[in-house]
């Protein structure tokens, strides 16, 4: 990409895709743990992502990165998971890191507190991860990286309708899932 001035252009384009494209890299970073089968496969759709991502970037013309960068690695994914298992997806988020990122955060009040919310964090991310992989993927999408509906259509490539209908029904999974985990800590 040259106009006489040789590289400026491509400095250009690398500085526009670092602003624009790493702010999402956690995020990004977020959905493969919970698409790939572990940290070192996630890290590799991540960078796999990117690479895409940069090498088609000076086509890119949508006001949203993030959904864009999320059918991306959505796409590295699938593809990454075909070759080795016909697009069984397994635990991706059982590390044993206490670094780990929660599903969700709320202010530590007690130790004891910290303790019940780590637990029933990791308690969510194990039942995120057992819901099959086309409601897994719209639950992360909307409630961990909360994408609007629309752009969740466009990362999956189905209509909202069913993104709608995966999300309704990836909740009353959980719902489930989480009743019949409490049942089980109160019947010790």
């Amino acid at each position: 990409m040259t106009d006489g001035k040789g590289e400026v252009l491509d400095e250009e384009l690398a500085r526009r895709f670092r602003q624009l494209a790493l702010p999402h890299l956690d995020d990004v970073y977020t959905l493969a743990r919970y698409l790939m089968s572990n940290a070192a496969d996630a890290d590799d759709a991540v960078q796999e992502c990117y690479l895409r991502a940069f090498r088609h970037f000076s086509g890119y013309r949508g006001p949203a990165i993030k959904p864009w960068l999320f059918a991306i690695l959505r796409n590295v994914c699938y593809a990454a998971h075909s070759k080795n298992s016909g697009l069984v997806f397994t635990d991706a988020t059982s590390t044993g890191s206490d670094d780990a990122v929660p599903v969700w955060r709320e202010a530590e009040e007690t130790p004891e507190g910290a303790a019940v919310r780590r637990h029933d964090a990791g308690t969510m991310r194990r039942m995120i991860q057992d819901l099959p992989p086309e409601f897994r993927e719209v639950i992360v999408l909307r409630e961990i990286e909360d994408l609007p509906y629309r752009d969740i259509a466009n990362v999956v490539g189905v209509p909202i309708g069913t993104v709608m209908s995966r999300l309704a029904r990836g909740r009353a999974m959980l719902r489930r899932a989480w009743t019949a985990a409490e049942a089980k800590d109160d019947g010790r």
